[in-house]
C-alpha cells in the first residue's frame, strides 16, 4: 500500500466522513446544487484508491440512500453558520468535524476562528489531502486532535480557544441521539465552555435507528459483511426531555421544524412527523 492509500479511513466511525464526502461532492457537480464544495471530490478520489472495489461500492451506495436529507443538512448548516457570522460571532467549534470545508469554501471573513475537532485518523487523512491539493484557509483554522467520549476539553483549550467569546458549537451527526450518555456529557462540557451569547442546535429526530440504511452503515463502520448484524448502543430513556435539560444547563431553546427549514430549497425531503427538526439554543447570562 502507497503512502497516499494507507491513511485512507476504510473502517471506523472516520470512514462516515468520506461517505459524507461523496454525498458533498456529487451534491456539488449539479447545475441546481445547493452549496458548492470543491474540495469533496479530492477527498473522494484519495479516499478511493484506499478502499477495494467491493467495499467502495457498498460506501457508495449507502451514501446514495442518504443523499438526499444529508445534502439539505449541508446546507442548513451552512446557513446558520452564516447567519451566526453576520450576527457577529467569530468562533466556531466543529464537534467531530470530519472532511468538513467550510474553512476553505465559505470564503468567511479573516477574523473567524473555525476549532476542527475529530480523531487523529480522521486528520491524518484529510491534512495530507488538503496540502496536495494547496488548499488555503479564509479565516483562522485550528485542528484538534480529540475523542469527544474523552477528555476533549484540554485539547481544544491547548488550541487557542477562548471561553470568554461567544461560540457557535456546530454537530452534523457526531452526537446523534442525545439520549446517549456519552453525549449528554459532552453538551454538559461545551456548555460549561460557553460564553453568553453562544449557540448551539440539537437535532430532534424520531428516527429509525433500526431501518436497512442504518444497519448497512453500522456494519460498514465495524467492517463486518453485509450479513452480520451489529447491535445498537444502549440509550437513556426514551421521553428524555432534551429541551428541559438544555434549559437546566443555561441555555434558552426555540424547536424549528425540518419541514419548516426546507421548505424553500425545492428538495423533496419533507417528513411526515412534525416533531423532526432542531433544538435552536442560545446561551443565557446566568
Amino acid at each position: 500500500m502507497t503512502g497516499q492509500t494507507s491513511n485512507v479511513p476504510v473502517a471506523g466511525v472516520a470512514m462516515t466522513a468520506v461517505g459524507v464526502a461523496v454525498i458533498r461532492a456529487r451534491e456539488t457537480a449539479r447545475a441546481d446544487r445547493l452549496y458548492a464544495d470543491p474540495l469533496a471530490q479530492a477527498f473522494a478520489d484519495a479516499a478511493r484508491a484506499g478502499f477495494g472495489e467491493q467495499r467502495w461500492a457498498r460506501l457508495t451506495a449507502l451514501a446514495d440512500q442518504f443523499y438526499e436529507g444529508r445534502t439539505v443538512g449541508v446546507r442548513l448548516v451552512d446557513d446558520r453558520f452564516r447567519a451566526a457570522v453576520d450576527a457577529g460571532i467569530g468562533q466556531f467549534v466543529l464537534l467531530g468535524a470530519g472532511l468538513d470545508t467550510r474553512a476553505f469554501r465559505m470564503d468567511l471573513p479573516a477574523r473567524v476562528r473555525i476549532f476542527e475537532i475529530d480523531l487523529p485518523e480522521t486528520f491524518a487523512f484529510k491534512e495530507p489531502v488538503l496540502d496536495r491539493v494547496g488548499a488555503v484557509a479564509s479565516c483562522g483554522r485550528h485542528v484538534v486532535v480529540a475523542d469527544l467520549r474523552s477528555d476533549w476539553q484540554k485539547a481544544l483549550l491547548d488550541s487557542g480557544f477562548r471561553t470568554d467569546l461567544p461560540t457557535s458549537w456546530i454537530d452534523e451527526g457526531s452526537l446523534g441521539r442525545l439520549t446517549q450518555q456519552w453525549n449528554q456529557r459532552v453538551v454538559t462540557t461545551l456548555s460549561g465552555l460557553s460564553a453568553p451569547g453562544s449557540l448551539f442546535g440539537a437535532s430532534r429526530l424520531i428516527a429509525e435507528p433500526d431501518g436497512a440504511r442504518y444497519r448497512e452503515l453500522r456494519r460498514m463502520v465495524a467492517d463486518v459483511a453485509p450479513d452480520v448484524e451489529v447491535p445498537l448502543e444502549p440509550v437513556a430513556e426514551a421521553d428524555f426531555d432534551i429541551e428541559r435539560w438544555l434549559g437546566e444547563l443555561g441555555w434558552d431553546t426555540e424547536f424549528r421544524s425540518w419541514n419548516e427549514m426546507v421548505a424553500g430549497l425545492g428538495r423533496p425531503v419533507t417528513l411526515p412527523d412534525p416533531r423532526i427538526g432542531t433544538i435552536a439554543a442560545v446561551r443565557r447570562a446566568d
